[in-house]
């Protein structure tokens, strides 16, 4: 989160001005009121520091309502409208129930598995469970989404990889990028 603290503050730093982005927590017992949502106000301070409109967290129980939650923002939302930066946590165990990136995958355009093994790779070095979490990313449309684990410190080492990456994302997605000659 190094590049979010250097972010604090400094205006040339907020790449999501004029832009909107959702949070969405698959958490069966967080969505019941038996447990506190503690990643969706991690992500969502994450997301409103960089610059993005990010409304509090929607926090479903896991299975089928995530992806309920997933095409309402991206199937019933006109793209126009659609949040830039789609963040989900929970759901991306072994659980029956934990069932986030299919839900994810098969709306997404195009796929990112590298973002993915990045997160792994940060994991690792502090947990080996961290390659349990089966996340996917990608993009629909001008939309970039991404699974991260439902454990604060997978959460923390998500925002540690992508927050680095965010304004490539962001710049390809929206094709605003000059890719300059081909070598």
């Amino acid at each position: 989160m190094n590049s979010q603290n250097s972010a604090v503050g400094e205006t040339d730093d907020l790449l999501g001005e004029g832009r909107s982005a959702a949070v969405i927590i698959a958490s069966t017992s967080a969505a019941r009121g038996e447990a506190a949502d503690t990643t969706g106000p991690i992500l969502v301070d994450w997301l409103r520091t960089r610059g993005y409109d990010t409304p509090d967290a929607i926090v479903v129980r896991d299975g089928e309502p995530v992806g309920q939650a997933l095409r309402t923002l991206l199937v019933d939302t006109s793209e126009h409208e659609r949040p830039r930066i789609i963040v989900t946590s929970g759901g991306t165990g072994l659980a029956p129930d934990d069932r986030t990136p299919e839900f994810t995958a098969e709306l997404l355009d195009r796929q990112s598995p590298g973002l993915i093994y990045a997160m792994w790779r940060k994991g690792l070095e502090t947990t080996s469970s961290a390659v349990m979490s089966r996340g996917v990313a990608g993009v629909r449309g001008r939309s970039f989404v991404i699974n991260f684990p439902g454990s604060k410190g997978g959460v923390r080492d998500g925002i540690t990889v992508i927050d680095d990456l965010l304004e490539h994302i962001q710049t390809s997605i929206e094709d605003t990028t000059d890719h300059g000659p081909r070598v």
